[in-house]
């Protein structure tokens, strides 16, 4: 195993491995604020969980308006120059909430903090790009998906520390790490964009003509429907980080702490037994293994509405994670074999909305249900929803042989 990473690490030059060290930081500040960002609003503002999701709805928006602005400006201005706008534009937005005194401020606050949250997220991939060659890329991107979640494994047990203190805590602490991250960048990472072409010029116009593209992909029914039923999967999974810190707290008493180690959990198993799992499965279906994810994703979720102790909260959480490292990975390829050369930017784009709408979606229905009906029907309707998922993915099981064998070329 050593030999294997020694060589692993030989592979990459030090631009990449000062890049992926960043991101690691970085998404350490990220991910020990947002899982207790619901139980900061509603102890802050005495509000229930619709009003949560007023405000992820508003957060979401505006972050899907700023991610594509911000593609566009990092081709036109550098990578570095916009992940260190990215980096510290969202960490003293972040620190400027935790001095917000009604629900009402937070609210028109949220849509600016959403839209500056991913403003360096075209960057990274962008410089990621720049840096690794086509052969490494795969590669490259792995081993950024585990670092993050390497640095899950860590922010939200140091987050249940802090938030059982103060609240504010958080937000110091996640500006402090994105000041230290900023540094990095701006001492040790140089500028990756490529020298422009001769014919930039109309290469830059001919990217306005992209947009009728999206068109032909409005055509492709199996794609379509892996987006359904990805969408479908991401209303539930996503609660994760939105509906479920609340909910444990207000039924059974779970403190933050307590909390940070059940997410803590999931990010543990990805980074030591991700690679395992995928090598264990790579000869089995795409569609088979879409299905035994989301029947793992009903089981983990609907378990939050029945059992009621807490080392079955992580046993929940466990299954969930499974499941996510067998569809995870899968999904990503399936649609890397959909997209046709020529338009794998715009299939990508168009398979990033699942995760937007049920981001703006998700958290809202489930905060109208934990106020009005039974909180146990949230995880009891994500049972429900991921079976349906799995059984759409089941039945498309016959197409998917030809689709993801041979796709058809699309003509532009």
């Amino acid at each position: 195993m050593f030999r294997n990473i020694k060589e692993t690490y030989k592979n990459f030059n030090s631009t990449f491995w000062t890049l992926i060290g960043a991101m690691f930081i970085d998404r350490l500040g990220g991910s020990l604020l947002f899982p207790f960002f619901s139980l900061y609003i509603t102890e802050r503002f005495g509000v229930g969980m619709t009003e949560v999701g007023y405000i992820f709805l508003l957060h979401t928006s505006a972050m899907f308006i700023g991610n594509m602005l911000s593609g566009a400006l990092t081709d036109k201005f550098g990578r570095k120059k916009m992940l260190l706008a990215g980096i510290i534009l969202s960490g003293t937005s972040s620190l400027l909430m935790g001095f917000i005194p009604n629900y009402e401020t937070f609210m028109v606050f949220t849509v600016i903090t959403g839209f500056l949250a991913n403003v360096g997220s075209p960057a990274v991939s962008a410089m990621m790009a720049d840096i690794l060659p086509v052969e490494q890329r795969a590669q490259g991107f792995s081993i950024l998906r585990v670092v993050v979640n390497l640095s899950v494994t860590f922010g939200p047990a140091i987050g249940g520390v802090l938030a059982g203190y103060n609240y504010f805590y958080l937000f110091i602490t996640d500006f402090v790490i994105s000041m230290i991250t900023a540094c990095i960048v701006f001492f040790k990472i140089p500028e990756t964009k490529p020298e422009p072409a001769a014919d930039a010029e109309q290469t830059e116009q001919s990217l306005w003509s992209t947009f009728g593209g999206y068109r032909l992909i409005l055509k492709d029914w199996f794609f379509l429907g892996i987006l359904f039923l990805s969408l479908l999967t991401n209303l539930v999974y996503m609660q994760m980080n939105s509906s479920l810190s609340v909910f444990l707290r207000d039924m059974y008493a779970i403190s933050s702490q307590k909390y940070g180690y059940i997410l803590s959990l999931n990010a543990i198993m990805v980074v030591f037994m991700q690679f395992w799992i995928t090598h264990k499965i790579k000869d089995y279906k795409p569609m088979l293994l879409m299905c035994a994810g989301n029947l793992l994703y009903a089981i983990g979720f609907s378990m939050y509405g029945f059992v009621g102790t807490y080392p079955l909260f992580l046993l929940a959480m466990a299954i969930i994670t499974i499941g996510e490292m067998i569809s995870s990975p899968i999904m990503q390829s399936i649609i890397a074999r959909l997209a046709p050369e020529q338009m794998r930017g715009r299939y990508m784009a168009t398979f990033n909305l699942s995760h937007e709408v049920a981001n703006a979606v998700g958290p809202l229905a489930a905060g109208i249900i934990m106020d009005n009906y039974n909180p146990n029907w949230v995880w009891y309707a994500g049972g429900i929803i991921c079976t349906i998922s799995a059984i759409g993915y089941l039945l498309m099981q016959t197409p998917a042989k030809q689709k993801l064998v041979d796709p058809a070329p699309v003509e532009e």
